[in-house]
Parts: C-alpha cells; structure tokens; sequence
C-alpha cells in the first residue's frame, strides 16, 4: 500500500517493544533546554522513576545550566551541544525529549527514533505535511514510542469534559468556538517570529486548541478558509515575518463549524482562551470544565480526577510509564499528532492563499 498522510490517520499503532520492569529508572535524555526544555526537564525531575542522564543545546550556557539543574536533584546529567553527540551515546539512555525548533524536529525526531529510543517530541510535529509523514514513517517501524507535547490532552479539566463530550452530555456536537488573545510572544525568542523556522503561529501555538477541537469532534475537517496578517507588529521584532492576529472557519463532517481568532494584541481586559463546544442538549466549556445546558440557566461543574496537576507533568509521567511499561499508546500519540498538526498547516495555507482548503489537498 503506498504510505500517504491520509493511510497514517486513523491507522492502528503498531505492538510495542522493548519494554522495561517496572522497577526499572527511566534515564532520560533532553535535546533543547531553553524556555520549553527547561520547563520539561523540572517537570520530569518530578516523576518517580526517572533519571535525568543527559542534556543537550547549541548554546553551551543554556546546556550547562540544564544540567547544574538536573546535579542539583542528585542527577549525573551529561551536558552536550550537538544533538548527534548525544546520540552517539545512546546507551547511556533511554528516552528522549525533544524541545527544539519547530524546523528541527524532522532531523532529530528521526535519529532518535533510528537510535531505538523513546520520543516525546514537542508540539507542532513539524515544519510541512511531508516532514510530518517522514516522522510518523520512522516511529511505524521504531523500536520505540512517539508521544507529541499536545500536553493539553491530559489537562484534567479538559480530560473531563471530552469524556463529557465522547459520553453523549451535550449530544450531537454542532458548533465549536476557540480564541486564544493575548499580548505578543517573548520577543527574547527571536524564532518566534520567523515563520520559516516556527511554522507560524497558528502551527507553533494553536495547534494546542485546533487539537482539542478535532478531538471533540473526532473527525478530520473538510475544509477551511482564513484570513490573517501583520497589523500592528509590522516588523517587531525586526524581520518579522509571522502574524500577530488572524481567525479561520473549519467545515467537519455533519455540518459542524469551529470558529477561531488568534490575537497578539490585546488589552489586559480582553485577554484569554475559549474553548467552547456546543450540542443538542447543551454546551461545554472545555477550560473550566462546565457544562450549560440549553433549557436551564447556571453551570454544572463536571467531576474533576486530579483536578489540578499540571498537564505538562501529567503528559509526561504517561511518556515515562509507556516506555517503561510498553502500555498502549498515550493520547498524544503520533497519529493524533498528525491530524491536529495538518489540521492547523490546512488552516495557514487557507490563509496564505486566501482560498477554501480542503483536508484532501493537506492529507494526500
């Protein structure tokens, strides 16, 4: 069968090997420690059973830094600044956690897959469709697992209302509304702002939303057309070549529409995240976990597990146990990764070319 991006959606993962005891330290490996990869590594810090074995950044400083934090929690972590030294050492661990630029994740999500190790790569995938496929086509015929930072799945409100959702609460969903607004990005992480290195903003950060969105509705969108642009921020940073605000209108199968806005300007008022799902019966807010029901007025609050871990935490003690368990795969598996990451790279097409796209065009 040929392999194309449409056969991986959907597709039924692949037994996993190599499983380790129990009892067994997870060594653990981390390629990018700046803003993200920091906040990964305290995060992994925490997990029982994990031993933070190497650390690794182009910028010496921020590697070693890394790894004064990991000695500081007892951790022997090695420091290295090219990723393929690191790799050269792949018995001296076991996983490894990818936080790098969105345009380098292809290139080393492969190699580590390709050294048999485990994957937690962070979200979005990668940089185009074709670079996405390459990555799902190495972790199908990998010893090891692939998990993607669509950490928001594992959010315990969140969790709650699509279990909500999936159960039949709200009834046939019909509608689906998302806005993230806010200010400008850290101007101090200059890729930000290159699209060429960061996929764009509705790759590199909506994609967390546009993924809990095709997860409510569990089907791939038809469709989508979009409008955006530089309005305010026209070149600030200097060089600036991403959007500071756009909105985009997706078509699911059964007639169901998702609204969504993304604004890098807003005042401290007007600031904040949506994530509404609307049914028959009534509506869901995903973020605080309550449910509306059409013929009655007020909120219930859905039943919370763990209500209050932190999602990033809870994201990658699921990573640490299905390696070392070998469990099914986590809910930000590779194939829901795909989906959500061509989902938000059909909505910057739709929006570059100003013109209705269709799924068929991206998942071809």
């Amino acid at each position: 069968m040929k392999l194309t991006r449409r056969s991986f959606v959907g597709a039924a993962a692949p037994a996993l090997v190599g499983a380790q005891s129990a009892n067994d330290a997870i060594r653990a490996a981390f390629i990018g420690v700046g803003n993200r990869g920091s906040y990964l590594l305290r995060h992994s810090l925490a997990v029982p059973g994990v031993r933070v074995a190497a650390v690794c950044d182009v910028q010496e400083d921020r590697a070693q830094a890394a790894a004064e934090v990991a000695g500081e929690k007892g951790h022997a972590a090695k420091a290295y600044y090219d990723y393929r030294k690191l790799l050269d050492d792949a018995r001296t661990f076991d996983a490894v956690i990818i936080a790098t630029p969105v345009n380098t994740h292809q290139e080393i999500a492969v190699a580590a897959l390709a050294a048999g190790k485990h994957v937690y790569l962070e979200k979005p995938m990668a940089l185009t469709p074709d670079e996405c496929l390459a990555i799902v086509t190495a972790s199908k015929a990998a010893k090891g697992i692939l998990q993607v930072g669509f950490q928001l799945r594992f959010d315990p409100r969140r969790r709650a209302a699509m279990d909500f959702i999936h159960g039949g609460g709200i009834g046939k969903v019909l509608f689906m509304q998302g806005f993230r607004h806010g200010g400008d990005l850290p101007r101090n992480t200059p890729w930000y702002f290159d699209r060429t290195v960061s996929g764009d903003n509705i790759v590199e950060q909506a994609c967390h939303i546009l993924d809990l969105m095709t997860w409510a509705v569990d089907q791939s969108p038809l469709r989508v057309f979009g409008s955006g642009g530089i309005n305010l921020y026209r070149d600030i940073p200097p060089g600036r070549t991403t959007m500071d605000n756009y909105a985009v209108i997706y078509e699911y199968p059964g007639d169901v529409r998702l609204v969504f806005s993304h604004i890098y300007f807003d005042p401290p008022g007007f600031t904040g995240i949506k994530e509404r799902v609307f049914g028959s019966i009534g509506a869901v807010d995903l973020a605080r976990a309550e449910f509306h029901e059409r013929a009655n007025r007020g909120a219930v609050k859905l039943e919370v597990p763990n209500e209050g871990e932190n999602s990033t935490y809870l994201s990658l003690k699921a990573f640490y146990e299905n390696a070392r368990a070998g469990r099914k795969p986590p809910l930000n598996d590779a194939d829901s990764a795909l989906r959500s990451t061509l989902v938000a790279m059909m909505g910057r097409k739709a929006i570059y070319e100003r013109r209705i796209v269709t799924w068929d065009e991206i998942a071809r």
